[in-house]
């Protein structure tokens, strides 16, 4: 009995054992499940961080090397003879296409190797190669570059704009550097009152100036044809002077008092830059115009013309140079206030430094 009783208690005890220890091998087995299912999450966003940020970087690294090739390219085989142009330029275009997949299959097999090593290595490459490139965005050359690649793809629209802008920049180059001078010392003095209605108005501050240069060279008086003040203000379209009135927050206007003129010239050039869809020259030449002859829009409806260049043959008496003027004095205004003086443009490489600096309203800086 004693024996029988014996036997009986050891075999719960040896089946309580084996439960404890397959628990504790399931315990073992899992803890480790457990970590690594927890750790997956967070592998996956690394990698598709890196993969995101190397995708990037290859992507802008792609976008200025082409700017920077089809830029120079355009440059140097500007023409139309098929052998000497046109050919050339197509092959170069097939051998740049060429050129890229070759690069996408070693990049690939260089990012195979490069992982072995270490993760951190393709994304960091990547963005060496996108910092190195990025860095030329800053010289003049590139500049000159994305102009040429601009005029590329903007086709006549943008040949048209070129034109026009090389004009501002042959007014400019013609003007007398010491005389432009003392008329940006005489602007001192209504720095302020301009600054204050260009952003009452959302109008850019340095082409007030230039209109302002054009109207009265920083000398405000009454002009023979009835013109007012620092910007010579005649018949201002009334909602422009409605508008005056609320920013001012005054019931009595004062064409004599330069903060009053400014922002009447602000709200008026805003009005017809608006009626011109924001074209710069056209904008300049319906403020100049002003309601005379049914405005510059009426004369436009009367001839067919759709812009600066095609309405031009049709003004007639008319100043049709006022915007180049305007934009030539704004352009002096942009470079004293970024170079801290004026460039003689034919000087060194200042020709290429201007234009990168770009005229105001054109958006022709990078």
């Amino acid at each position: 009995m004693h024996k029988t009783a014996h036997i009986g208690n050891t075999k719960p005890k040896a089946a309580s054992n084996k439960r404890k220890r397959k628990a504790a091998t399931r315990a073992g087995h899992n803890l480790p499940l457990k970590r690594q299912k927890k750790d997956q999450p967070s592998a996956f966003k690394r990698k598709l961080l890196m993969a995101s940020l190397e995708i990037l970087c290859l992507g802008i690294t792609a976008i200025l090397i082409i700017m920077i090739l089809l830029g120079y390219s355009a440059n140097r085989l500007t023409g139309t003879s098929f052998f000497s142009n046109l050919l050339p330029f197509a092959v170069g275009v097939l051998a740049l296409i060429v050129a890229a997949c070759i690069f996408i299959i070693g990049w690939w097999k260089l990012r195979k190797w490069l992982q072995l090593h270490s993760e951190l290595w393709t994304p960091m490459l990547s963005i060496m190669l996108a910092l190195l490139l990025a860095s030329s965005v800053t010289h003049d050359q590139f500049a000159q570059a994305y102009g040429n690649f601009r005029t590329l793809v903007g086709g006549k629209k943008e040949a048209g704009r070129v034109t026009l802008a090389h004009q501002v920049y042959a007014a400019y180059r013609r003007h007398n550097l010491t005389q432009l001078q003392k008329m940006i010392g005489r602007a001192q003095a209504y720095q302020q009152a301009i600054e204050d209605a260009s952003k009452a108005f959302g109008v850019d501050v340095q082409l007030l100036q230039g209109i302002a240069a054009a109207e009265s060279s920083f000398i405000p008086r009454s002009s023979h044809d009835g013109g007012r003040g620092l910007f010579q203000i005649t018949h201002p379209p009334k909602t422009a002077v409605d508008q005056t009135f609320k920013q001012l927050n005054t019931d009595r206007l004062s064409l004599d008092n330069p903060r009053h003129n400014a922002f009447i010239a602000a709200a008026t050039f805003k009005h017809y830059l608006s009626e011109m869809k924001g074209d710069p020259f056209l904008g300049l030449l319906a403020y100049n115009i002003g309601p005379a002859n049914g405005g510059l829009r009426f004369i436009m409806q009367q001839y067919g013309a759709t812009d600066f260049i095609t309405v031009q043959p049709y003004l007639q008496t008319l100043p049709r140079d006022y915007p180049i003027r305007v934009l030539s004095y704004a352009l002096a205004f942009r470079l004293w206030q970024k170079e801290g003086k004026l460039l003689a443009y034919e000087k060194d490489n200042n020709a290429i430094h201007i234009q990168r600096i770009g005229i105001p309203g054109l958006h022709t800086e990078l």
